[in-house]
């Protein structure tokens, strides 16, 4: 859990770091790479990645700007990119604004739980972390080159003068 406002800060930076450059690797064309029958194309999952932040942000009583979870998914996968950026820009902003380091330990209601604002940033991340290897699957299958985020992908072996694994 984050113990403080910077904590979170410089984690949420690095994992969205990682995020934005899948984004913005996406193609117009991508966006409608489904999952399986009946599931969510990969659009609809990069368009979460850049709305959900409010459901779960907005219970700790953080206040800022992002697109609304009713939103379709755009067609144009760099105006989800650049909707990912602002959005991930205003989180930071509102959390260096509105929360203190103390504010961590209070509690709120989330998902009918009682959870720390601090347990609820922790919750926050590892949610995106999810949904970013959802992404980085169906981009696969599109045929688009992803990036390691721990580690490097099997493009990236050979970048850094090692051999890609064996299968």
């Amino acid at each position: 859990m984050f113990t403080t406002v910077e904590s979170f800060i410089k984690e949420y930076q690095q994992e969205s770091k990682t995020t934005q450059q899948l984004l913005d690797a996406l193609t117009d064309a991508s966006l409608q790479q489904p999952q399986a029958e009946g599931y969510r194309p990969l659009g609809y999952i990069a368009w979460h990645l850049v709305h959900t932040d409010r459901g779960m942000l907005l219970g700790t009583g953080l206040k800022f700007e992002a697109p609304s979870a009713a939103s379709q998914p755009p067609s144009e996968a760099a105006v989800i990119a650049d909707a990912y950026r602002a959005t991930t820009a205003a989180i930071i902003e509102a959390v260096r604004t509105q929360l203190t380091d103390a504010k961590l330990q209070e509690v709120v209601n989330m998902f009918g739980m009682q959870w720390t604002i601090s347990e609820t940033l922790f919750a926050y991340i590892k949610h995106e972390i999810h949904h970013r290897g959802q992404l980085t699957i169906l981009m696969r299958q599109a045929g688009l080159p992803v990036i390691g985020a721990y580690g490097p992908a099997k493009e990236q072996w050979a970048n850094i003068g090692m051999p890609i694994p064996a299968i």
